[in-house]
């Protein structure tokens, strides 16, 4: 047997040196691996911090502690519906009703006045009236507009006019949005007050809905009675004034972000915004249809403020029989049929 120097064994010190060797290189192993399984999946995982949390937080150094979250589960909700179920809504909405009125148009067309004009004018809407209403109705298309681009914008128009003018477009529909919507919000506020009386339920308004107010009478023939504004006209009232209210109250959230809610609050108010927002288009559009291309007459209403007594008649026959006799109008003029 090999012997060290000395005459002592070789064997007794090599037994040490690789134990320790074999020490060295065991040792990171067990500890990577102790059980010899993967150790991330001890590590918290990201849904589990979510799920304990609500949220993830991150450390900042800038006022805003807002930006100090980075992810919630609300947020992902937030952009599914606005990215994919709130471009639905308005789609059908908006092009539902649009190809409604084209087929009603085509299939009933216009409600024409039976009777000849008689000369004899009615007030409808004095110039107080009329200013609170094209100035109301003058910013809700500026705001349709606008917001429509926050919702199909990129979709539409970057393919058409590019990414630099689009941007440009939308910064500019932005500040009209939020210049417009004062106007919009003072104007459905005095309409409310100058309305209100006129617009609560009437005894005429149960039978006006049952025959739905004669339009789908292609003889012209029905003109259910009623008062100064009619149960269709009502439910286009109160349409406006409920989903206005609920855009001026979402709205202002948005206008003063976070003032007065957190992150879900304002995932919320946005969410009822871009909602109401694209039901009321479709409600206005519908409107605007009677109110020009639908009913003969109807537009000399808003445009002049008086309405021929033969138009009032057939469409607000109880409101004419009470102006009539509040103002003295005279009777009708006979009309001449001239000669063959």
């Amino acid at each position: 047997m090999s012997r060290l120097r000395h005459g002592r064994p070789l064997l007794p010190a090599i037994i040490p040196v690789a134990l320790a060797l074999g020490l060295l290189v065991v040792a990171p192993a067990s500890a990577q691996s102790p059980s010899g399984s993967n150790p991330t999946e001890q590590a918290v995982s990201e849904q589990q911090l979510l799920d304990e949390l609500a949220k993830i937080q991150g450390q900042i150094t800038i006022p805003d502690r807002q930006a100090a979250t980075l992810q919630q589960p609300q947020g992902r909700d937030f952009r599914a519906f606005h990215e994919g179920v709130l471009p639905w809504i308005g789609g059908i909405a908006v092009l539902g009703m649009l190809l409604l009125l084209a087929l009603f148009y085509l299939i009933r067309g216009r409600v024409r006045t039976q009777a000849p004009e008689t000369g004899v004018k009615l007030l409808r809407f004095n110039a107080l009236e009329r200013l609170i209403h094209w100035t109301t109705a003058t910013a809700f298309i500026v705001l349709a507009i606008t917001g429509l681009n926050f919702i199909f914008g990129k979709r539409l128009l970057i393919p058409l006019i590019g990414a630099d003018a689009f941007s440009s477009w939308s910064q500019w529909a932005k500040y009209a949005h939020d210049f417009f919507s004062w106007a919009f919000i003072l104007g459905i506020a005095i309409m409310l007050v100058i309305w209100l009386w006129g617009n609560l339920p009437d005894r005429y308004d149960a039978h006006w809905l049952k025959v739905g107010g004669g339009f789908f009478d292609k003889s012209n023939r029905t003109h259910p009675p009623a008062a100064r504004f009619n149960a269709g006209q009502k439910l286009i009232f109160w349409s406006v004034v409920l989903g206005g209210a609920a855009l001026s109250v979402s709205g202002i959230f948005m206008l003063f972000p976070f003032w007065f809610a957190d992150v879900n609050g304002m995932q919320l108010a946005q969410t009822i915004h871009g909602t109401i927002g694209v039901l009321m288009i479709a409600v206005i559009i519908g409107h605007i249809y009677i109110g020009t291309l639908g009913m003969e007459g109807a537009y000399e209403a808003m445009g002049s403020g008086t309405v021929d007594l033969s138009w009032a008649r057939e469409h607000h026959s109880a409101w004419a029989e009470k102006q009539k006799a509040e103002t003295g109008a005279p009777p009708p003029r006979p009309v001449t049929t001239p000669a063959q």
